[in-house]
């Protein structure tokens, strides 16, 4: 029972399968790690263990009569807290929200549920997503499990504690500048922003994805093969096609393979950073790839329009609550919007353009390569208590300048575990594909999980 929580989805499939586990004694370990973890981490929100058992018992029932819903029937996880979940209200991470509960499943959560997955919890995250921190004026203080003093990063925060701290193998965050994989680099995870629509969601908004948060490539997968199933609530989804998630073996001999090490704008790389980004791109070469530097292709003119935009749309927003809500949100978003009261109509429309520049940059300057490598984010984790790396809410996104890029461009990136500081703080590789290559930036991410040193063990 004491390792059960470290088991990965496949492993359990297997294992329920021959009837070696069942999905009740899984989740009781699982729980039990939760009641050890979650005091300090406060990763969970809405966590209901008799739910949870209540649904573990029935998976059990489907195996002992050999009709699983899925291969992962009865693999438990969670979901991020803004993955609307029928019955349980949706905070998205401030105060400020009036709780009611939810009327239907998201798309991602009716897969999870098809699927047969216990669902343990939602997951933490900050007052509207915007933040890469833990910090929220509604939730607790979430922690990253390798060193609790620092953050776990957002806004998929409860997630990527969850996952790292071993609170079972499958979680799903979200993702609209990095919300997915500077938490996953971050915690030392997986962390997988898909093609724009390749996981349907609701609501859907440009650059906003929903995507795996696991410890493993395969793990992520597994993911893959429920939630990109279609859902028509995604007026912006891609046309559903039957991708072979689980084949990801991929050759790496004779891969054209792009290293940006310079994002044109923000935080200047750190050096334990750079030294496990290059050396991931050295084992690459070694291992037969072509490896060629990339030059910046983002600029500041791109990221401070973009941010009045984002200023624009959350004063809005802010501006159509009453002012004792208002008062409710965390005070760095409000100190963040505030100037959105200034902004003239050229500059938000200018703003919005930003979208398609960096959309055309990014395409343009992955198109001479299979993939591109960079760090997820410049540095690591920083003091749990802060709202981002630098803490300033004038300067808001000089983290995300490896990330951004890539929602809006709407290419597949993921987050895998590169390295770790002298500190011990995990560091993150980044893998881009081109558009709609998505089975193909998890081939590459698993060929470096097996060219990489061996993974440290988990902070459980």
């Amino acid at each position: 029972m004491s390792v059960l929580h470290a088991f990965s989805a496949g492993e359990l499939s297997a294992a329920y399968a021959t009837k070696q586990l069942s999905p009740v004694e899984v989740t009781q370990a699982v729980l039990l790690q939760i009641e050890r973890r979650e005091p300090e981490l406060h990763a969970l929100y809405a966590c209901d263990p008799e739910a949870a058992l209540a649904q573990a018992r029935a998976s059990e029932t489907r195996w002992q009569r050999g009709e699983p819903l899925s291969p992962i029937d009865g693999v438990p996880g969670t979901l991020k807290e803004n993955i609307a979940t029928r019955g349980c209200p949706m905070p998205v991470g401030t105060a400020a929200t009036v709780l009611a509960p939810m009327a239907d499943d998201a798309p991602p959560a009716a897969r999870w549920r098809e699927a047969g997955l216990v669902l343990l919890a939602k997951t933490t995250m900050p007052d509207y997503g915007m933040l890469s921190s833990g910090l929220s004026s509604f939730h607790a203080l979430a922690r990253n499990p390798w060193d609790t003093g620092k953050n776990p990063g957002g806004s998929s925060a409860g997630a990527a504690a969850a996952a790292a701290a071993g609170y079972g193998p499958l979680h799903v965050g979200t993702d609209i500048g990095g919300s997915i994989r500077l938490p996953a680099g971050w915690c030392g995870l997986v962390g997988f922003k898909p093609s724009l629509g390749r996981i349907p969601i609701k609501p859907p908004y440009a650059g906003r994805a929903a995507g795996p948060m696991t410890r493993t490539v395969e793990d992520a997968a597994w993911l893959m093969t429920l939630l990109s199933k279609p859902d028509w609530r995604d007026t912006m989804s891609l046309p559903y096609q039957s991708i072979p998630w689980l084949s990801l073996d991929r050759e790496v001999r004779g891969l054209k393979i792009g290293l940006q090490m310079d994002a044109g704008w923000g935080l200047a790389v750190e050096p334990e950073t750079r030294a496990a980004i290059e050396a991931a791109a050295l084992a690459f070469e070694a291992a037969g790839a072509i490896v060629e530097p990339v030059a910046p292709f983002s600029t500041r003119a791109m990221i401070d329009g973009l941010d009045r935009f984002w200023r624009m749309r959350s004063y809005l927003d802010m501006q159509a609550l009453p002012p004792e809500r208002q008062a409710k949100v965390l005070p760095y978003i409000r100190d963040w919007v505030a100037t959105g009261a200034t902004l003239t109509a050229a500059e938000v429309f200018h703003g919005y353009s930003q979208m398609g520049v960096f959309r055309e940059a990014a395409v343009a300057a992955c198109r001479p390569y299979d993939f591109v490598l960079s760090p997820v984010s410049p540095v690591p984790s920083f003091p749990a208590e802060w709202a981002s790396p630098i803490n300033d809410p004038a300067l808001p996104f000089e983290h995300i300048a490896f990330t951004l890029p890539y929602n809006m461009s709407e290419q597949p990136a993921v987050s895998v575990h590169c390295g770790f500081t002298a500190g011990g703080l995990p560091i993150g590789l980044q893998i881009i594909g081109q558009r709609h290559d998505d089975l193909g930036v998890l081939q590459l991410a698993r060929a470096w999980e097996q060219l990489r040193s061996p993974m440290r063990p988990w902070p459980m």
